[in-house]
């Protein structure tokens, strides 16, 4: 199966490239953040976003919230379709932990903003006082 961009041509691609065409990264510029950042590894070392992969790398994606481990199985140039891209790399990824989202703080319905006597409270409540000057509890006493 041939398509645009897959299995010709150069036998390697820079990795910010591959990261892009394979749909790891949104952008190719996010991917070149990315390797600059730190956040990529092959074969558990560093990476430039300049150096070239070639098919049985591994490379270890950091995001927010989760790695990605792919193994490269296919050399890809350009920008392909979703069903494509996963052709193209075998995906190691552990499950994503599942996170625990705490319910926002709700206000009654019909209450509107608060107003500054009440965002004063909250601020006090929170540790914050709206002058910058520390929550009275961590005032030290003469």
């Amino acid at each position: 199966m041939s398509a645009a961009g897959a299995d010709s041509g150069p036998s390697n691609v820079r990795l910010d490239v591959w990261l892009w065409s394979a749909r790891l990264m949104p952008t190719r510029s996010a991917a070149t953040a990315a390797c600059r950042g730190g956040h990529v590894r092959r074969n558990g070392d560093p990476v430039k976003a300049a150096q070239k992969i070639v098919v049985g790398d591994e490379l270890r994606v950091r995001s927010p919230g989760r790695e990605r481990i792919v193994v490269v199985t296919r050399i890809l140039t350009t920008r392909v379709g979703a069903p494509i891209a996963r052709e193209c790399y075998e995906d190691h990824s552990p499950e994503p932990a599942p996170q625990l989202a705490a319910a926002p703080p709700r206000r009654e319905r019909g209450t509107g903003r608060p107003t500054k006597r009440e965002r004063r409270q909250f601020d006090r409540l929170r540790g914050r006082d709206s002058s910058g000057a520390p929550a009275p509890w961590d005032v030290p006493r003469p």
